[in-house]
């Protein structure tokens, strides 16, 4: 895996009105990881991934970046997207490399599935072919072999609103693909899709990531799908990052030292997604044993990579 950093988020904050969102977040995210975004209604994860997207200007620092304290800033590639408060004018050329993925799906309903794909390609046209939305053959036939990575290639010619929603979803995801997006970030994707719908979607993330080398964070409600699909877990909570590390560590016992009655919120009824399929790649949950103190990752079990500042215990 390279060692590229594809985002390098540096103590952001966003507060709407006096309710702050998000609380002198910092992590990185190397390019090839697959990273899973949780935590309970209201911690922050839309903000932060509309933040990452340059969608949503992070707060004002002005002033703070003296002696060891930096500014806030988020770098995508190593290039500011947001710095101090605003949008970096290196933004567009940036978003062209990033794959925004809602979970509304933003599908152009009255346009076909093969127009709505081909919309990802209009950050890298001319403007005025962007304007008359003219696509070439080659470009179509471009977006026909992403809706046939995905799935969906006989819809086609179908409008966006005929499709359902797991399917326009998919379709969503092969616009990112017809971008040539680097990073995909994805905002709760399988949120409103029933089980197998959200399977299929996260089996195509997770295929992407592993047989193209795309970077992807996605936020997710349910933990199991995170256990089940992200080797890697950021956990928010109000805003802050509370655990940073191998989602094989996130049993129930652990995310209830974390959330407390909350907690129960992240867990999906009825069980998690069956494992050994496609795009199944973290460890078992029952396998690691973690506890925390406070907010503050305190032990692991044998089966887990230790993260900076926590200690291994052995029962």
């Amino acid at each position: 895996m390279s060692t590229e950093t594809v985002v390098a988020a540096r103590r952001v904050s966003k507060s709407f009105g006096d309710a702050c969102v998000l609380n002198e977040l910092s992590f990185d995210i190397q390019r090839g990881e697959m990273v899973g975004l949780i935590g309970a209604s209201g911690a922050g994860k839309s903000t932060l991934i509309r933040a990452i997207a340059g969608l949503t200007a992070i707060d004002d620092d002005r002033g703070v970046g003296i002696g060891n304290r930096s500014e806030s800033e988020i770098l995508l590639f190593s290039q500011p997207i947001q710095r101090g408060g605003r949008v970096a004018r290196s933004a567009n050329a940036l978003r062209v490399r990033v794959g925004v993925i809602f979970q509304q799906f933003n599908l152009v309903p009255r346009l076909s599935v093969l127009t709505n794909v081909c919309l990802g390609l209009l950050g890298r046209m001319p403007l005025i072919r962007a304007t008359s939305g003219y696509f070439t053959l080659d470009q179509k036939r471009r977006a026909m072999r992403a809706l046939a990575r995905v799935g969906i290639a006989e819809h086609a010619l179908k409008r966006g609103c005929e499709l359902s929603g797991g399917q326009q979803q998919r379709a969503a995801i092969a616009r990112a693909l017809v971008q040539g997006a680097e990073f995909i970030v994805a905002d709760e994707p399988i949120a409103s899709l029933d089980p197998n719908a959200a399977r299929r979607v996260m089996d195509i993330l997770a295929d992407l990531n592993r047989r193209d080398g795309i970077t992807v964070l996605v936020s997710l409600h349910q933990v199991e799908y995170a256990l089940h699909y992200c080797p890697r877990t950021i956990a928010l909570k109000a805003g802050k990052v509370v655990y940073d590390g191998p989602s094989c560590a996130l049993t129930q016992d652990f995310l209830s030292a974390i959330y407390g009655a909350e907690s129960d919120d992240l867990l999906m009824f009825g069980g998690p997604p069956p494992r050994g399929g496609e795009g199944g790649r973290a460890g078992n949950a029952t396998e690691a044993a973690a506890f925390a103190e406070g907010d503050r990752v305190v032990a692991f079990g044998p089966s887990c990579r230790l993260p900076a500042g926590a200690r291994r215990v052995h029962a």
